[in-house]
């Protein structure tokens, strides 16, 4: 049993990844399945792009799928069920051109005049949220197929093992993670199956760019006098940027925010990773919790990064900090009411106490449900930062967000806020 799509998506994601695909392209089946789709794109790093098909029902009973159809003119039909319900060619023609009206409506709706993913020569994961029959999803292999996918992988979260036998010969693999042996209804293996809104296809679409298009480069921050080493990286039409303030005894090579900066760079955000004290510096246990210190050379990271790269001019600002490095992050903004927002992860908001009340920018707290200190800490500064604060336990999760998945729904957590508050007209 699944919590909702997106958990789905993460196990999914997993699961993929094991294979080991090089260069490979997500394509999420609207609506649900690009729900599940953008957790797999997360998981491999790799592009997200949707697929858009239509079910084929049958006449007087629209529910009973009797084909499918799928961009690029391409159809399938179950030619057994069309002959037993005695469908004419005449009502399968008219069933058609209404769906294919509806599938040229979605498809300009969710592209928004951008042109599909290139698929000659890449693996391409194919995504939906459950099979029953199969149709659609088998119309949407099909058309991987036709825009020259070197490989297709079928990739879902539940589905019959009489369906996933029966893929088996029209793909180079299938992955499932659970396989009931009755599939009464796909819903049925989700906890929350509610219906996926067309704004919700188009928002995750829109925010989704190719990793391997962002320009990276290694840089020495201006952090108030003193130069300090940073990786600033860039996806092509940043819509923001974000500088991460990391915690005691972590350094711009932490995994665990690089894994949260390359997540939101996917969603087309800009990241700055740099080191807030130099190696002499962070051996002096009183220097690492200098919240004051970390904070100003923050602030001064900050105006370097506006006035000497280029890509960041007119870009909305954010900051992301991790244990000490959140209350250095909320100290800086609150003396920046021009900072965009604020993410905290496993933080400690509350060695910026005496600040607190000072801080306008939309505010995230993101605490593990297992760092019960943490989480009382977090609570009590939520107070103090007001309506503008917002705050998030990942169930499960200890302090360091270890656990399988936990350190996933922290950047999609941070991603989702940051977009929230740099919009695109910025």
């Amino acid at each position: 049993m699944f919590r909702d799509r997106r958990q789905a998506g993460a196990v999914l994601g997993e699961q993929v990844r094991a294979l080991g695909l090089a260069r490979p392209v997500v394509l999420g089946l609207p609506r649900g399945g690009v729900v599940v789709a953008a957790e797999v794109a997360r998981a491999l790093g790799a592009p997200l792009d949707v697929l858009v098909v239509r079910k084929l029902g049958a006449p007087g009973n629209p529910e009973l799928g009797i084909g499918a159809i799928a961009e690029g003119g391409i159809a399938v039909h179950n030619e057994d069920l069309i002959a037993r319900l005695g469908v004419s060619r005449g009502a399968l023609e008219a069933v058609s051109r209404r769906e294919e009206a509806e599938l040229e409506r979605r498809t300009l709706a969710y592209r928004r005049g951008r042109r599909p993913l290139p698929l000659e020569g890449r693996a391409v994961v194919v995504v939906d949220d459950g099979l029953a029959t199969g149709y659609t999803a088998r119309a949407a292999v099909a058309a991987a197929w036709a825009r020259g996918a070197a490989g297709v992988v079928l990739a879902v979260p539940v589905a019959a093992p009489e369906t996933v036998a029966e893929f088996e010969a029209l793909v180079d693999r299938v992955v499932c993670v659970e396989m009931p042996g009755f599939l009464f209804a796909v819903g049925a293996s989700y906890e929350d199956f509610s219906q996926t809104g067309d704004a919700e296809v188009e928002r995750l679409l829109a925010t989704t760019a190719a990793p391997e298009a962002t320009e990276v480069r290694e840089v020495l921050v201006d952090g108030g006098g003193v130069d300090l080493p940073g990786t600033w990286s860039v996806p092509p039409q940043a819509r923001g940027a974000v500088l991460f303030a990391h915690g005691s005894g972590s350094s711009r090579h932490s995994p665990r925010n690089r894994a949260v900066a390359e997540a939101l760079q996917r969603v087309g955000l800009a990241t700055l990773l740099f080191d807030l004290l130099t190696p002499e510096e962070d051996a002096d246990r009183a220097v690492v919790f200098d919240i004051p210190l970390l904070g100003e050379r923050l602030s001064a990271a900050t105006a370097w990064l506006r006035r000497a790269c280029r890509e960041a001019a007119g870009l909305p600002v954010g900051y992301f900090g991790a244990s000490t490095g959140a209350g250095a992050a909320l100290w800086a903004a609150a003396d920046a009411p021009d900072i965009a927002a604020v993410v905290s992860r496993g933080g400690r908001p509350d060695l910026a106490a005496p600040r607190l009340g000072r801080v306008t920018s939309p505010t995230l707290l993101i605490v593990g449900g297992r760092d019960p200190m943490v989480l009382d800490l977090n609570r009590e500064a939520q107070q103090d930062l007001g309506p503008s604060c917002h705050l998030e336990v990942v169930p499960g999760a200890t302090h360091l967000f270890e656990e399988p998945g936990a350190l996933e729904e922290v950047s999609r957590l941070a991603g989702e806020w940051f977009l929230r508050w740099m919009p695109p007209s910025a």
